[in-house]
C-alpha cells in the first residue's frame, strides 16, 4: 500500500519553518528513492551554501545513509539539518556540524584516526568513507553495541568500536592522523594530544558544559601546538578522566 505525505523543515533567516516536499510511503516507510531527494537538498541547499564544499566530505555525506543511524521512529526527520536523540541522553550531531568537523580535518585515504563518542556511528561512517581505518571510543556499553550494528550491516568494516572512557584514547594504536571528539570537553584533553602524531589534527568542542567553542588542533612537525576556533557549538558533554565527571 502507498500513500503520499509531507514532511520536512526549511531553514531561513527567521528561523525553521515548513519545507512541503511529497513523499511515497509503502508499507509505512519512506521508499529509497525519496531519501535520495532529501539527502540531496540537505546537501545541495542547506550544507554546501553553509561552506560544506569539500569535494571527497560532500560525496561521503551522499554515500552515508543517515536514516540507518538514528532510531526508526524519527526516520522522517533523517535529513533535517540539526541534531537528533539516539538513546541514553546522546544525540546524533547535526548534518552541518559533521561536515564542518570532517572538512576541518581534511582527511586522506591513508590516515588512522580516532573518535572519541561513537555514539550511534554515524559520523564514524563519514569518517571511514574518507580514511584507511578509523579507532572509535564509546563510553556507553549499550550505544557502543548499536553503533557496530549499524557499521558493519553498512558494510563499513573498517571501523573498529570500543567501549571505554574516551578521554584516555586508545594508546596501543597511537599515533593517530587524526583525532575527532564528539562530546563538550572542559579543555583539549593532554592524553588525546598526546596521542596525535606531529603533523596531525584534532577537532574538539571545548568550554563549559553548556556552550563551547569547536576548535581545530593543529600538531606542528616539530610538535608546537596551534588552535584556531570554527564556531560556537554545544554538545553533550565528554564524561571521563580528562572531562567531565558523571
Amino acid at each position: 500500500m502507498r500513500s503520499i505525505i509531507t514532511i520536512g523543515w526549511e531553514k531561513t533567516g527567521l528561523g525553521w519553518f515548513t519545507r512541503k516536499l511529497n513523499f511515497t510511503l509503502s508499507n509505512g516507510r519512506l521508499m529509497a528513492n525519496d531519501w535520495e531527494k532529501e539527502a540531496e537538498y540537505l546537501i545541495e541547499r542547506e550544507l554546501k551554501p553553509e561552506g560544506i564544499t569539500d569535494e571527497r566530505v560532500v560525496a561521503a555525506m551522499y554515500s552515508v545513509k543517515r536514516e540507518k543511524f538514528i532510531p526508526g521512529s524519527l526516520g522522517d526527520k533523517a535529513y533535517g539539518n540539526y541534531p537528533l536523540p539516539i538513546g541514553e541522553n546522546q544525540t546524533i550531531s547535526q548534518p552541518y556540524i559533521v561536515g564542518l568537523m570532517t572538512q576541518a580535518l581534511d582527511v586522506k585515504s591513508s590516515d588512522k584516526v580516532l573518535e572519541i563518542g561513537t555514539g550511534s556511528g554515524y559520523q564514524a561512517a563519514i569518517l571511514a568513507e574518507l580514511a584507511s581505518v578509523v579507532y572509535s571510543i564509546e563510553r556507553i556499553e549499550i550505544l557502543a553495541t548499536r553503533a557496530r550494528t549499524n557499521l558493519y550491516s553498512q558494510g563499513y568494516n573498517n571501523v573498529i568500536v570500543v567501549h571505554g572512557d574516551g578521554t584516555e584514547g586508545l594508546p596501543g594504536y597511537a599515533p593517530y592522523d587524526k583525532i575527532i571528539i564528539t562530546a563538550a570537553a572542559p579543555d583539549i584533553p593532554e592524553s588525546l594530544l598526546s596521542h596525535l602524531k606531529n603533523g596531525g589534527k584534532m577537532v574538539v568542542p571545548a568550554g563549559d558544559r553548556f556552550v563551547q567553542d569547536l576548535l581545530l588542533v593543529e600538531k606542528a612537525l616539530n610538535g608546537r601546538i596551534y588552535k584556531s576556533s570554527l564556531c560556537g557549538c554545544r554538545f553533550v558533554p565528554l564524561i571521563g578522566k580528562e572531562g567531565w565527571k558523571d
